[in-house]
């Protein structure tokens, strides 16, 4: 057998440079100027797997459709099939004053190593190709690389991706490197997220704009109707008032204040909303937030009443529910709470289903030991995440044979989407090492 410690010191300095190398890589697949980075990406993530002994290729939905890898290499016969995921796109950096390094220039400070995409998601490419260095030649499964391109854009090609080449895809176990930890030194293996609904709403009650003063106290204005609109949606303790939605019971994990209150960026003195335990709130229980608002600006704003007013609503939907139901609940929410005979207008931006994983077996049994050692005997924590990852579904509904299983190497400071993104270096090698453990674990599991 492999001594999966001592290989893992000998691999890490090359995985940390292979990582550094791939964050350079401006791979913003929300950017149209740049998708000739997203290009290259998708060759050096599939020239990393190739030196490895893989057979790779770069597949795509159709022509210009964002790039994908998948990689094949066999181990014993009559091993089971393991399919590593990961995304090689990353995020637009925005403003880069914003940023204590140079976001697109790996740098070292303290226990983190800062970059676009350090941490979501090249880390989780870096991740599964340590895991294969480790065993070289030795693969204790057969295993199956997909890289995808588009999964900060919403994998809109993913399903057509999953059915096209689903015989290269298939295998017995997947794993999705595209979640995280429960803290540092606390693993965790992700078993629910909530699914996402985004609604755009408009409110009418002018054909044209009219004189404040003049109209002012008989007509509504569309912004106070809009408002009041919005004011329906939580009751009095902030709890969703949209009659339908699903709530359940969560993990019984505590979230310490201090913790809470740093991670989330709470301002001073801020009190929680809705009711339930901390976890429930943020995994569980349906939420809903205002992203946009259309209206006029306050400086310059005159004395006229706005004809139109409009939001955008993003309402997180709990595990155990689906688009479907809560787009119906919302409509008709929003129809009975729109006073005074304003016209109302939604539309539906995207929807993504809730995933709620059923972690049991073998494949989990196995994870579960493989997390434990490398962690030196801390069980991972099952945990749930109130965002919404909805491929994770599709990969679900694609292989319902197979065992799901999302890890990740993210932890609750790795400000994945913002600046300063960084990956925490010493859990990094922990979570290299576990997927090696959990690869040797799937591999006894058939002898």
């Amino acid at each position: 057998m492999t001594d999966i410690t001592a290989r893992l010191a000998e691999v890490m300095p090359g995985i940390r440079r292979d990582l550094e190398d791939l964050v350079r890589i401006e791979s913003v697949s929300a950017d149209p100027a740049r998708a000739g980075e997203v290009e290259r990406s998708a060759e050096a993530t599939r020239d990393l797997f190739a030196a490895e002994g893989f057979e790779t290729e770069i597949v795509r939905a159709y022509d210009d459709a964002p790039p994908a890898v998948i990689a094949k290499k066999a181990g014993p016969e009559g091993a089971p099939t393991v399919l590593l995921y990961a995304h090689h796109d990353v995020q637009p950096e925005n403003d880069h004053a914003d940023w204590d390094s140079p976001p697109w220039e790996p740098t070292e400070r303290g226990d983190r190593l800062y970059g676009r995409g350090a941490a979501d998601d090249k880390a989780g490419i870096a991740a599964h190709l340590g895991a294969v260095r480790i065993f070289g030649d030795d693969l204790p499964v057969n295993l199956v690389m997909f890289i995808e391109g588009e999964e900060e854009v919403g994998s809109d090609t993913l399903v057509e991706l999953l059915e096209t080449y689903k015989d290269r895809l298939e295998a017995d176990v997947i794993v999705i490197a595209d979640s995280g930890n429960w803290d540092i030194g606390e693993p965790a293996l992700t078993t629910s997220l909530r699914g996402l609904v985004r609604m755009d709403v408009e409110v009418r009650t002018l054909t044209h704009a009219v004189h404040s003063g003049m109209w002012g106290g008989l007509v509504p204005d569309s912004i106070m109707t809009l408002s009041r609109v919005i004011a329906s949606l939580n009751d009095d303790a902030g709890n969703v008032a949209v009659a339908g939605l699903h709530s359940g019971p969560a993990a019984d994990v505590d979230y310490p204040e201090a913790r809470l209150r740093a991670e989330s960026g709470a301002a001073e003195g801020i009190e929680w909303i809705g009711s339930g335990s901390v976890v429930e709130r943020l995994w569980t229980k349906p939420s809903i937030s205002i992203t946009g608002l259309d209206a006029p600006k306050v400086e310059g704003a005159s004395n006229t009443l706005v004809p139109a007013a409009r939001c955008r609503i993003s309402m997180r939907i709990a595990p155990g529910d689906t688009t479907a139901n809560a787009v119906q609940c919302l409509q008709a929410h929003l129809e009975k709470h729109t006073p005074w005979g304003a016209t109302l207008t939604t539309t539906v931006v995207d929807t993504g289903e809730a995933t709620q994983i059923d972690a049991s077996g073998p494949a989990y049994d196995a994870a579960r030991a493989a997390f434990a050692e490398a962690w030196d005997g801390t069980a991972p924590v099952d945990m749930g995440v109130g965002g919404s990852i909805p491929f994770i579904a599709e990969f679900l509904e694609a292989f319902p044979q197979a065992s799901v299983l999302v890890t990740g190497v993210e932890d609750p400071d790795t400000r994945a989407h913002g600046a300063n993104e960084g990956l925490h270096l010493a859990e990094f090698e922990k979570v290299v090492k576990a997927e090696a453990l959990l690869l040797r674990n799937l591999g006894e599991l058939a002898r």
